[in-house]
């Protein structure tokens, strides 16, 4: 026994002595600073603040460990802090890194064959969690790694106090599975902070140490040893270890209110711009969480109808800065992670406004214009395109201010004529939409009903513009963003016609009604939108103070049923505007320089005599009925539909094959002019016998200006197998 503890002793002395002599050779390893150790910790998760600081949001961005902020010494728990040091290292604060004794008595086990013991401290255990080279790898360390981790171990006690060594090591050591540092196991497993860390919950952490994959009866029986005369009952250990199997196995985030905001901003840091912990925002905390809650309940209402997602964005009209971003539905959808408010879709009639502003700018068309709602073909190189409106109605001569606002599509088409698919793409850049990429004949007339992809983003953006008096300029989500280049979209005049227009709730009700979920009792301009086959509701609109979007639908692309963008968007668009201005005022906008009132009789009492907004210059000069001021009502050529191509039938004999001239609203002394030649008065309908070609035929006034205008084709008859394919 004897000859036993003195080779113990002595294979302990030669180990240390060893370090030593090592040490003569070569100065000590150079540790890295506290201060460096702590700057360079890094968390799993990314923590996105809103603007008062609040903690709205928690990004996991490293899949391999789970690790939270770094916890100082002073916020763990003394009995996390005694028991720790009961479990790896009871002489903590009487070594100088190294524990003789501890080594001694490791020898002494190894050569009394009774097992084998740990005699690392707390200090050599850190020196391996700061040096790669010094962690096991399957097996115990080679001597030369022993001798290693003392001489690392005694300098990292030169230059470290013992607080700042235990705290250290509490951050960095692994306590179970993926869990890293005291922060995360106390979080994770307890669901507190480690201040919080009750006696029972300490021991079992302690317990963990060294066996951090152990299950938890294992870890009771190491916590019993590790109590302090047994105070801690054995019940409390067991519930306590019950965690480690009660926990989640991939560990959820706590706050949850915007990831794709949190992803958002995550993606624009800057390259090099070193670990990010916390990440300020525009965002308000309190109006996330709202939004959040009231898109969930609204597509609840809805799922039946086929409906699974949803996106929401509130802006503030002065700063452009982002209040809220409500990127999806969470557990409602089946594509959470998709960030609908920058997914690209079809507008439907939520472009409108941005159409009749153009037609506005350009002064082809006042509020007060006529225009005809009626049913409309139009060749296109696909066939012909016939519009129709949502409730399959036609009213007829309607003004521009009833179009808009009730989102009427065949005057919308009829303005985009006036206006031209290429300007009106154009202008949609200006706006921002930096998804329309085709030039206008790409389009085509269903342009004017939204067949353009955009996204929820740049709708809000160019929403905005309007509600800034025609200025467009970047939203923005960082603090610190500064404010991109702002450019002017429209004339002040022709934002505040939009505007007026969009805010007129007698005007709306034509399609929707007088109470509707686009009526507030403070002042507003709205617009909603539906895509074809009901697969995209969009409902956008703006305070004097706010510009809130919302987006409704399936990010799959599933078609809805049965839900347009007054009955799927509109109802959180209100609630959200409604919370926006519970104690805020917003009035109407006084009219800006250069827009008059006029009283408006209308023609074949069109709809009832008001007082309407003109930009000056346009306003009609003289008392009489408005018959659709400026360019808006003027002969139109009815048949051919330009761009028809005629067949001659060679079964019909030529004398009895005739092609039908027909126009509306003519005037006297217009004319028919076919291909240069005058063929008659334009309010003559004519029979026109038809020759092989291509024709120009249109309506020109007294003066000789062209008021319409077609292109049609006629090709030859089929004879004997062979076509006249004249041009």
């Amino acid at each position: 026994m004897r000859l036993r503890i003195a080779a113990a002793a002595a294979l302990a002395l030669a180990v240390m002595v060893a370090a030593l002599w090592l040490g003569l050779d070569a100065r000590l390893p150079v540790p890295p600073t506290f201060d460096s150790v702590r700057s360079g910790w890094t968390p799993s998760e990314i923590y996105l603040l809103d603007r008062s600081g609040e903690i709205i949001h928690e990004q996991r961005v490293d899949s391999r460990r789970r690790r939270l902020e770094w916890i100082a010494l002073r916020d763990v728990s003394p009995a996390l802090q005694s028991a720790a040091l009961a479990s790896e290292d009871r002489r903590f604060h009487a070594h100088g890194g190294v524990d003789g004794r501890a080594v001694a008595a490791a020898a002494w086990q190894r050569l009394s064959g009774h097992g084998t013991r740990g005699a690392s401290t707390i200090t050599m255990q850190l020196a391996s969690l700061l040096d790669p080279g010094l962690r096991r790898h399957g097996g115990p360390r080679s001597l030369p790694q022993k001798v290693r981790q003392m001489r690392m171990a005694w300098a990292i006690e030169a230059g470290w106090s013992k607080p700042l060594i235990l705290e250290a090591y509490l951050n960095l050591v692994t306590f179970s599975g993926e869990l890293q540092g005291v922060g995360a196991a106390s979080h994770v497993l307890f669901g507190k902070a480690p201040h919080g860390l009750t006696e029972p919950e300490a021991l079992v952490l302690a317990a963990l140490l060294r066996a951090p994959n152990a299950g938890p009866a294992v870890v009771v029986t190491r916590a019993m040893r590790l109590g302090t005369g047994g105070s801690t009952p054995r019940e409390a250990l067991d519930v306590a270890a019950s965690r480690l199997v009660a926990a989640p196995a991939i560990p959820g985030q706590r706050v949850t209110l915007a990831p794709h905001a949190a992803s958002r901003l995550l993606k624009a840091l800057p390259a090099g711009s070193g670990p990010v912990v916390r990440m300020p925002s525009t965002l308000d905390g309190g109006l996330q969480r709202f939004v959040v809650e009231t898109l969930s309940r609204q597509l609840l209402a809805v799922h039946d109808q086929r409906v699974q997602d949803g996106a929401v964005l509130v802006v503030d009209n002065v700063t452009g800065e982002v209040l809220a971003y409500v990127g999806g539905s969470g557990d409602l959808s089946a594509a959470r992670h998709v960030d609908a408010i920058q997914a690209r879709r079809q507008a439907g009639s939520a472009l409108k406004p941005f159409l009749y502003g153009l037609a506005f700018e350009q002064q082809l068309l006042t509020p007060a214009s006529l225009l005809e709602d009626a049913p409309l073909e139009v060749a296109t190189p696909t066939g012909l395109y016939r519009p129709h409106n949502y409730d399959e109605h036609f009213r007829g001569l309607v003004s521009v201010r009833t179009a808009l606002a009730g989102s009427l599509n065949v005057p919308a088409v009829r303005t985009l004529g006036l206006v031209g698919a290429e300007p009106m793409v154009q202008q949609l850049r200006r706006l921002g939409f930096a998804g329309v990429v085709e030039a206008g004949d790409f389009y085509g007339p269903s342009l004017a009903l939204g067949s353009a992809d955009v996204s929820l983003w740049e709708m809000v953006g160019a929403y905005r513009a309007l509600a800034t008096g025609g200025v467009w300029s970047p939203l923005r989500m960082s603090p610190g963003e500064t404010a991109g280049e702002s450019r002017r979209v429209y004339s002040e005049r022709a934002a505040f016609q939009v505007s007026s227009i969009l805010s007129d709730r007698d005007s709306r009700s034509v399609t929707f009604g007088l109470e509707n979920p686009l009526a507030t009792r403070f002042w507003t301009a709205v617009k909603t939108g539906t895509s074809k086959e009901m697969r995209d509701n969009w409902a956008v609109g703006f305070s004097r103070r706010y510009t809130v979007g919302v987006w409704v639908g399936n990010v799959t692309g599933e078609p809805m049923r049965n839900v347009s963008g007054v009955t799927g968007a509109a109802p959180v668009w209100l609630e959200v505007m409604a919370r926006l201005h519970e104690k805020i005022p917003s009035e109407a906008p006084a009219p800006p320089a250069g827009v008059v009132e006029r009283e408006v009789p209308f023609a074949r009492e069109a709809e009832p005599v008001r007082r309407e907004w003109f930009s000056e210059g346009t306003e009609p000069v003289a008392p009489g009925r408005v018959e659709g001021s400026l360019k808006a009502v003027q002969a139109r050529i009815l048949a051919p539909v330009g761009g028809t191509i005629l067949a001659l039938d060679p079964d019909i004999p030529a004398g009895r094959q005739r092609v039908p001239f027909e126009a509306r609203d003519v005037q006297p002394g217009q004319r028919w002019l076919l291909d240069g030649a005058v063929l008659g008065e334009a309010a003559d309908f004519i029979l026109w016998p038809p020759e092989p070609g291509r024709h120009h035929l249109s309506v020109v006034a007294r003066d000789g200006r062209v008021l319409d205008t077609v292109t049609f084709m006629v090709r030859g008859a089929v004879t004997n197998g062979s076509r006249d394919l004249s041009p």
